[in-house]
């Protein structure tokens, strides 16, 4: 059984509830613009992430604030990297004044999906890590696009599952526009956290089991209820002697 994990919340979104969650995870990845944030929304989060003890991380996504990131783009390549890097820099430039550590880079929405079955756009999100944060992990789903090409290139990578998505056959996030994609009951999203950290394995909509091998597991900040929902997922594994923290 896993003797400790990580639990993350993407922050930084524009919710009212950020404070909260700050007090409960143990990492948090800060939109920088692409799909929500702006300088004042950054350097909040990167401050209360400071005064909270919570490493920080960037959360850059497809330049689509109207979609929220979460729709599918074609943008690709160095027209890609580019609108990623200035997120991410802007990011970095505000958390340096603060004295702030970045350790992560996660990208969001569509971005996130797509780059875990396109080695492309895995390609492109090493080569802004590598450029813009050298010495930070990768948060991205096991045995994805994402973590082959950060094996092959020595870059650190974090397996990452959510207790608050539902998963397909194939491990792949139910895509949200699906009945049943969002998993909403507490107690059910916190059945599914301690299934990764306890067996490396989840349920899948259809009702298999299949592994998932998470080293964090993610609770999204931008639901009405997410504090309340990150505080039973973390009072379950504190329960069961799962030590919280942040593996950067």
């Amino acid at each position: 059984m896993t003797t400790q994990i990580d639990l993350n919340a993407d922050l930084g979104e524009g919710c009212a509830f950020d404070a909260e969650l700050m007090s409960v995870v143990t990492s948090c990845n800060i939109a920088c613009g692409g799909h929500a944030g702006d300088e004042v929304s950054m350097r909040t989060a990167l401050e209360l992430a400071k005064a909270s003890n919570v490493a920080a991380g960037a959360h850059p996504s497809f330049p689509d604030r109207e979609n929220f990131g979460r729709k599918r783009s074609d943008l690709s390549g160095p027209a890609l990297e580019q609108a990623l890097t200035a997120q991410v820099e802007n990011l970095k430039r505000l958390a340096d004044a603060l004295d702030v550590p970045l350790t992560h880079l996660k990208p969001h929405g569509a971005l996130y999906n797509m780059a875990a079955r396109d080695a492309g756009l895995a390609t492109s999100i090493l080569n802004v890590l590598q450029s813009a944060l050298p010495n930070a992990c990768l948060v991205g789903p096991p045995d994805s696009d994402m973590q082959h090409e950060a094996a092959a290139r020595g870059v650190a990578f974090i397996a990452e599952g959510f207790a608050d998505r539902a998963y397909q056959a194939d491990g792949q996030l139910r895509d949200r526009s699906q009945p049943g994609a969002m998993i909403h009951d507490h107690s059910a999203q916190a059945r599914q956290a301690v299934s990764m950290a306890t067996e490396s394995r989840v349920q899948t909509y259809d009702g298999k089991a299949i592994s998932l091998p998470a080293k964090t597991i993610c609770v999204h900040g931008d639901t009405p209820d997410a504090f309340a929902a990150a505080r039973s997922i973390r009072t379950s594994l504190e329960q069961l002697s799962i030590r919280l923290c942040a593996p950067y």
